[in-house]
Protein backbone atom coordinates (compact mmCIF):
# COMPACT_ATOMS: atom_id res chain seq x y z
CA UNK A 1 0.00 0.00 0.00
CA UNK A 2 3.22 2.06 0.00
CA UNK A 3 2.17 3.59 -3.35
CA UNK A 4 -0.64 4.89 -2.09
CA UNK A 5 -1.13 8.48 -0.36
CA UNK A 6 -1.93 7.87 3.36
CA UNK A 7 -5.67 9.16 3.95
CA UNK A 8 -8.40 8.61 6.07
CA UNK A 9 -12.34 8.38 5.08
CA UNK A 10 -15.37 7.70 7.00
CA UNK A 11 -18.69 8.67 7.13
CA UNK A 12 -21.46 9.07 9.95
CA UNK A 13 -25.43 8.67 8.92
CA UNK A 14 -27.33 11.88 9.10
CA UNK A 15 -30.32 10.09 10.76
CA UNK A 16 -30.58 12.62 13.81
CA UNK A 17 -30.29 12.56 17.58
CA UNK A 18 -26.66 11.50 17.60
CA UNK A 19 -25.65 10.07 20.92
CA UNK A 20 -22.25 9.10 23.33
CA UNK A 21 -21.81 5.71 20.91
CA UNK A 22 -21.73 8.61 17.84
CA UNK A 23 -19.49 10.37 20.00
CA UNK A 24 -16.96 7.43 21.25
CA UNK A 25 -17.25 4.98 18.92
CA UNK A 26 -16.46 7.99 15.61
CA UNK A 27 -16.15 11.22 16.00
CA UNK A 28 -13.70 11.26 19.04
CA UNK A 29 -11.19 9.04 17.01
CA UNK A 30 -12.30 11.49 13.90
CA UNK A 31 -10.15 14.17 15.81
CA UNK A 32 -6.97 12.14 16.99
CA UNK A 33 -7.05 11.07 13.58
CA UNK A 34 -6.59 14.69 11.81
CA UNK A 35 -3.34 15.08 13.31
CA UNK A 36 -2.13 11.90 11.73
CA UNK A 37 -3.97 12.10 7.95
CA UNK A 38 -5.30 13.59 5.23
CA UNK A 39 -8.81 13.16 6.25
CA UNK A 40 -12.52 13.10 4.75
CA UNK A 41 -15.09 13.17 6.92
CA UNK A 42 -18.56 12.65 5.14
CA UNK A 43 -22.54 12.94 6.29
CA UNK A 44 -23.56 9.60 3.99
CA UNK A 45 -26.69 11.05 3.32
CA UNK A 46 -27.34 8.93 0.27
CA UNK A 47 -26.86 6.19 2.83
CA UNK A 48 -29.87 7.56 4.53
CA UNK A 49 -32.10 7.09 2.28
CA UNK A 50 -32.03 3.35 2.47
CA UNK A 51 -35.16 3.93 4.55
CA UNK A 52 -38.11 6.39 4.43
CA UNK A 53 -36.71 10.02 5.31
CA UNK A 54 -38.40 12.89 5.70
CA UNK A 55 -36.98 15.38 3.84
CA UNK A 56 -36.75 18.24 5.97
CA UNK A 57 -35.74 16.32 8.71
CA UNK A 58 -33.18 14.92 6.79
CA UNK A 59 -31.59 18.43 5.90
CA UNK A 60 -31.70 18.79 9.45
CA UNK A 61 -30.14 15.75 10.28
CA UNK A 62 -26.78 16.60 7.83
CA UNK A 63 -26.63 19.64 9.22
CA UNK A 64 -26.62 18.09 12.90
CA UNK A 65 -23.86 15.43 12.03
CA UNK A 66 -22.10 18.50 10.30
CA UNK A 67 -22.67 20.67 13.42
CA UNK A 68 -20.81 17.65 15.58
CA UNK A 69 -18.17 16.96 13.43
CA UNK A 70 -16.99 20.86 14.00
CA UNK A 71 -18.31 21.19 17.87
CA UNK A 72 -16.13 17.95 18.73
CA UNK A 73 -12.78 19.70 16.69
CA UNK A 74 -12.86 19.32 13.51
CA UNK A 75 -10.99 21.55 11.41
CA UNK A 76 -12.83 22.16 7.93
CA UNK A 77 -9.86 24.25 6.62
CA UNK A 78 -7.44 21.91 7.16
CA UNK A 79 -9.64 18.59 6.56
CA UNK A 80 -12.60 18.01 4.13
CA UNK A 81 -16.24 17.89 5.57
CA UNK A 82 -18.48 17.20 3.47
CA UNK A 83 -22.25 15.30 2.20
CA UNK A 84 -22.09 12.37 -0.01
CA UNK A 85 -24.84 13.63 -2.10
CA UNK A 86 -23.18 16.39 -3.10
CA UNK A 87 -19.91 14.38 -5.00
CA UNK A 88 -22.23 12.59 -7.50
CA UNK A 89 -18.80 10.57 -8.05
CA UNK A 90 -19.64 8.38 -5.08
CA UNK A 91 -23.11 7.16 -6.79
CA UNK A 92 -21.51 6.59 -10.25
CA UNK A 93 -18.61 4.59 -9.02
CA UNK A 94 -20.82 2.60 -6.76
CA UNK A 95 -22.68 1.46 -10.02
CA UNK A 96 -19.43 -0.09 -11.33
CA UNK A 97 -18.46 -1.78 -8.06
CA UNK A 98 -22.31 -3.53 -8.33
CA UNK A 99 -20.31 -4.75 -11.22
CA UNK A 100 -17.97 -5.93 -9.57
CA UNK A 101 -18.83 -7.08 -6.37
CA UNK A 102 -20.83 -10.53 -5.91
CA UNK A 103 -24.21 -11.89 -5.21
CA UNK A 104 -22.57 -14.14 -2.52
CA UNK A 105 -20.57 -11.40 -1.04
CA UNK A 106 -23.60 -9.52 -0.05
CA UNK A 107 -25.53 -12.09 0.86
CA UNK A 108 -22.72 -12.67 4.02
CA UNK A 109 -23.53 -9.22 4.93
CA UNK A 110 -24.80 -9.60 8.31
CA UNK A 111 -26.01 -5.97 8.63
CA UNK A 112 -28.26 -6.39 5.89
CA UNK A 113 -30.36 -8.97 7.78
CA UNK A 114 -29.95 -7.10 10.93
CA UNK A 115 -31.59 -3.89 9.23
CA UNK A 116 -34.19 -5.61 7.11
CA UNK A 117 -35.44 -8.25 9.64
CA UNK A 118 -38.28 -11.01 9.10
CA UNK A 119 -39.48 -8.76 5.90
CA UNK A 120 -36.51 -8.96 3.73
CA UNK A 121 -38.88 -8.54 0.48
CA UNK A 122 -39.85 -5.21 1.50
CA UNK A 123 -36.31 -4.14 1.87
CA UNK A 124 -35.07 -1.59 -0.74
CA UNK A 125 -32.22 -2.61 -3.25
CA UNK A 126 -30.37 0.32 -1.57
CA UNK A 127 -30.21 -1.18 1.70
CA UNK A 128 -29.12 -4.34 -0.05
CA UNK A 129 -26.52 -2.81 -2.07
CA UNK A 130 -24.83 -0.22 0.81
CA UNK A 131 -22.40 -1.93 1.33
CA UNK A 132 -20.92 -1.74 -2.61
CA UNK A 133 -21.99 2.21 -1.82
CA UNK A 134 -19.74 1.81 1.15
CA UNK A 135 -17.06 0.65 -0.71
CA UNK A 136 -17.34 3.48 -3.53
CA UNK A 137 -17.28 5.98 -0.41
CA UNK A 138 -13.84 4.82 0.79
CA UNK A 139 -12.57 4.08 -2.96
CA UNK A 140 -13.47 7.32 -4.78
CA UNK A 141 -10.64 8.96 -2.48
CA UNK A 142 -8.73 5.81 -2.64
CA UNK A 143 -8.38 6.03 0.97
CA UNK A 144 -5.95 3.61 2.97
CA UNK A 145 -7.77 3.83 6.31
CA UNK A 146 -11.11 3.94 7.69
CA UNK A 147 -11.95 4.22 11.35
CA UNK A 148 -15.13 2.20 11.97
CA UNK A 149 -16.89 0.33 14.60
CA UNK A 150 -16.21 -3.36 15.11
CA UNK A 151 -20.19 -3.85 13.30
CA UNK A 152 -18.62 -2.13 10.02
CA UNK A 153 -15.42 -4.31 10.13
CA UNK A 154 -17.59 -6.94 7.87
CA UNK A 155 -18.05 -3.64 5.21
CA UNK A 156 -14.43 -3.09 4.87
CA UNK A 157 -13.64 -6.41 4.37
CA UNK A 158 -16.34 -5.80 1.12
CA UNK A 159 -14.39 -2.71 0.37
CA UNK A 160 -11.27 -4.94 0.49
CA UNK A 161 -12.46 -7.83 -1.77
CA UNK A 162 -14.13 -5.49 -4.27
CA UNK A 163 -10.97 -3.34 -4.56
CA UNK A 164 -8.72 -6.54 -4.92
CA UNK A 165 -11.30 -7.83 -7.87
CA UNK A 166 -11.51 -4.84 -9.81
CA UNK A 167 -7.53 -4.53 -9.70
CA UNK A 168 -7.17 -8.29 -10.88
CA UNK A 169 -10.08 -8.02 -13.48
CA UNK A 170 -8.74 -4.76 -14.96
CA UNK A 171 -4.68 -5.97 -14.77
CA UNK A 172 -3.87 -5.68 -17.68
CA UNK A 173 -5.61 -1.92 -18.67
CA UNK A 174 -4.56 -0.86 -15.32
CA UNK A 175 -0.77 -1.87 -16.51
CA UNK A 176 -1.03 -0.36 -19.46
CA UNK A 177 -2.49 3.21 -18.10
CA UNK A 178 0.77 3.36 -16.05
CA UNK A 179 -0.89 2.93 -12.75
CA UNK A 180 1.66 0.20 -11.85
CA UNK A 181 0.49 -3.24 -10.49
CA UNK A 182 -2.77 -2.23 -8.39
CA UNK A 183 -5.16 0.96 -9.02
CA UNK A 184 -7.35 1.08 -5.69
CA UNK A 185 -5.48 0.20 -2.15
CA UNK A 186 -6.96 -2.34 0.39
CA UNK A 187 -7.98 -0.31 3.08
CA UNK A 188 -7.37 -1.13 6.46
CA UNK A 189 -9.92 -0.92 9.06
CA UNK A 190 -8.59 1.64 11.88
CA UNK A 191 -10.25 0.20 15.35
CA UNK A 192 -9.06 1.13 18.49
CA UNK A 193 -9.83 2.48 22.02
CA UNK A 194 -11.69 0.75 24.89
CA UNK A 195 -15.49 2.00 24.29
CA UNK A 196 -15.28 0.83 20.18
CA UNK A 197 -18.96 -0.32 20.70
CA UNK A 198 -21.10 1.48 23.21
CA UNK A 199 -24.09 -0.54 24.54
CA UNK A 200 -27.58 0.71 25.71
CA UNK A 201 -27.21 2.20 29.34
CA UNK A 202 -30.62 0.56 29.49
CA UNK A 203 -29.76 -3.09 28.48
CA UNK A 204 -25.82 -3.98 28.26
CA UNK A 205 -26.29 -6.70 25.55
CA UNK A 206 -27.82 -4.07 22.81
CA UNK A 207 -26.00 -1.63 21.50
CA UNK A 208 -26.89 2.32 22.17
CA UNK A 209 -29.28 3.14 19.71
CA UNK A 210 -31.24 6.57 18.40
CA UNK A 211 -34.14 3.63 17.57
CA UNK A 212 -34.32 2.36 21.20
CA UNK A 213 -38.03 3.57 22.20
CA UNK A 214 -36.67 4.31 26.03
CA UNK A 215 -34.75 7.68 25.67
CA UNK A 216 -33.20 6.65 28.88
CA UNK A 217 -30.78 3.69 27.16
CA UNK A 218 -28.86 6.52 25.26
CA UNK A 219 -26.80 9.81 26.35
CA UNK A 220 -27.65 12.45 23.52
CA UNK A 221 -24.97 15.15 22.28
CA UNK A 222 -27.64 17.58 22.93
CA UNK A 223 -28.62 16.40 26.68
CA UNK A 224 -28.36 18.95 29.10
CA UNK A 225 -26.24 18.16 32.30
CA UNK A 226 -29.04 17.44 34.66
CA UNK A 227 -30.66 14.95 32.05
CA UNK A 228 -26.78 13.50 31.38
CA UNK A 229 -27.21 13.13 35.08
CA UNK A 230 -30.80 11.61 35.43
CA UNK A 231 -29.99 8.69 32.62
CA UNK A 232 -26.04 7.60 33.81
CA UNK A 233 -27.79 7.48 37.70
CA UNK A 234 -30.85 4.96 36.12
CA UNK A 235 -28.29 2.66 34.25
CA UNK A 236 -28.91 -0.79 34.42
CA UNK A 237 -26.28 -2.27 36.89
CA UNK A 238 -25.86 -5.04 39.19
CA UNK A 239 -25.56 -5.59 42.72
CA UNK A 240 -21.75 -6.02 42.96
CA UNK A 241 -19.27 -3.50 43.39
CA UNK A 242 -17.01 -3.20 40.60
CA UNK A 243 -14.02 -5.99 40.46
CA UNK A 244 -10.35 -5.29 40.58
CA UNK A 245 -9.43 -6.56 37.20
CA UNK A 246 -10.63 -7.11 33.53
CA UNK A 247 -11.44 -10.73 34.48
CA UNK A 248 -14.20 -9.70 36.85
CA UNK A 249 -16.66 -8.14 34.26
CA UNK A 250 -16.80 -11.21 32.40
CA UNK A 251 -20.80 -11.81 32.40
CA UNK A 252 -21.76 -8.04 33.49
CA UNK A 253 -22.28 -6.62 30.69
CA UNK A 254 -23.79 -3.38 31.90
CA UNK A 255 -20.84 -3.10 34.31
CA UNK A 256 -18.64 -3.54 31.54
CA UNK A 257 -20.25 -0.99 29.59
CA UNK A 258 -19.75 2.00 31.91
CA UNK A 259 -16.48 1.11 32.91
CA UNK A 260 -15.76 1.14 29.34
CA UNK A 261 -17.62 4.18 28.81
CA UNK A 262 -15.96 5.84 32.04
CA UNK A 263 -11.84 5.06 30.33
CA UNK A 264 -13.14 6.07 26.68
CA UNK A 265 -13.58 9.66 28.04
CA UNK A 266 -11.40 9.74 30.12
CA UNK A 267 -8.80 8.60 27.97
CA UNK A 268 -7.34 5.68 29.57
CA UNK A 269 -7.89 1.79 29.78
CA UNK A 270 -10.55 -0.65 31.55
CA UNK A 271 -7.70 -1.80 33.57
CA UNK A 272 -6.88 1.52 35.07
CA UNK A 273 -10.80 2.65 35.71
CA UNK A 274 -11.18 -0.56 38.04
CA UNK A 275 -7.33 0.03 39.30
CA UNK A 276 -9.46 3.45 40.66
CA UNK A 277 -13.01 2.28 41.70
CA UNK A 278 -11.71 -1.22 42.58
CA UNK A 279 -14.32 -2.22 45.19
CA UNK A 280 -16.41 0.86 44.89
CA UNK A 281 -20.41 0.54 44.70
CA UNK A 282 -22.45 1.85 41.73
CA UNK A 283 -23.59 4.82 43.27
CA UNK A 284 -19.93 5.94 43.87
CA UNK A 285 -18.69 5.09 40.48
CA UNK A 286 -22.22 6.75 38.71
CA UNK A 287 -21.51 10.27 40.31
CA UNK A 288 -18.03 10.27 39.04
CA UNK A 289 -18.80 8.75 35.37
CA UNK A 290 -21.67 12.09 35.72
CA UNK A 291 -19.46 14.35 36.54
CA UNK A 292 -17.00 12.93 33.89
CA UNK A 293 -19.76 12.64 30.97
CA UNK A 294 -20.67 16.33 31.85
CA UNK A 295 -17.40 17.68 31.73
CA UNK A 296 -16.52 16.10 28.35
CA UNK A 297 -19.97 16.01 26.36
CA UNK A 298 -22.12 19.61 27.87
CA UNK A 299 -19.49 21.91 25.52
CA UNK A 300 -19.50 19.61 22.75
CA UNK A 301 -23.69 19.85 22.91
CA UNK A 302 -23.72 23.74 23.64
CA UNK A 303 -21.77 24.00 20.86
CA UNK A 304 -23.78 22.15 18.46
CA UNK A 305 -27.39 23.96 19.48
CA UNK A 306 -24.73 27.00 18.71
CA UNK A 307 -24.27 26.31 14.99
CA UNK A 308 -27.46 25.01 14.07
CA UNK A 309 -28.51 27.98 14.68
CA UNK A 310 -27.26 29.27 11.89
CA UNK A 311 -27.85 27.05 8.79
CA UNK A 312 -26.55 29.05 5.98
CA UNK A 313 -22.55 28.61 7.92
CA UNK A 314 -22.91 24.83 8.20
CA UNK A 315 -24.33 24.73 4.37
CA UNK A 316 -21.27 26.82 3.07
CA UNK A 317 -19.13 24.86 5.14
CA UNK A 318 -20.77 21.24 3.38
CA UNK A 319 -20.30 22.87 -0.39
CA UNK A 320 -16.65 23.93 0.43
CA UNK A 321 -15.47 20.53 1.45
CA UNK A 322 -17.61 18.94 -1.41
CA UNK A 323 -15.76 21.17 -4.03
CA UNK A 324 -12.65 19.99 -2.72
CA UNK A 325 -13.97 16.60 -2.47
CA UNK A 326 -14.63 16.38 -6.03
CA UNK A 327 -11.53 17.30 -6.90
CA UNK A 328 -10.11 13.84 -5.89
CA UNK A 329 -13.21 12.15 -6.81
CA UNK A 330 -12.97 13.14 -10.68
CA UNK A 331 -9.92 12.42 -11.41
CA UNK A 332 -10.22 8.67 -9.68
CA UNK A 333 -13.55 8.35 -11.44
CA UNK A 334 -12.19 9.48 -15.16
CA UNK A 335 -9.45 6.99 -14.23
CA UNK A 336 -11.85 4.32 -13.65
CA UNK A 337 -13.61 4.95 -16.88
CA UNK A 338 -10.60 4.46 -18.81
CA UNK A 339 -9.58 1.60 -17.21
CA UNK A 340 -12.96 0.17 -17.72
CA UNK A 341 -13.04 1.04 -21.42
CA UNK A 342 -15.62 4.34 -20.92
CA UNK A 343 -15.65 6.71 -23.97
CA UNK A 344 -14.93 10.47 -22.24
Amino acid sequence: MSQFKQRVFSGVQPTGNLHLGNYLGAITRFVELQNQYECLYCVVDLHAITVPQKPDELRSNIREVTAAFLAAGIDPSQHIIFNQSQVPEHAELAWVFNCVSRLGWLNRMTQFKEKAGKDRENASIGLYTYPNLMAADILIYKATHVPVGEDQKQHIELARDIAQKFNKDYAETIGMSGFGEAFFPLPEPLIQGPATRVMSLRDGSKKMSKSDPSDYSRISLTDTAEVIAQKIKKAKTDAEPLPSSIDGLVGRTEADNLVGVFAALSETTKEKVLEEFNGANFSTFKSALVDLTVDKISPIGAEMRKLQQDPQHIDAILRDGAERARLIARDVMKSVKEIVGFIQ
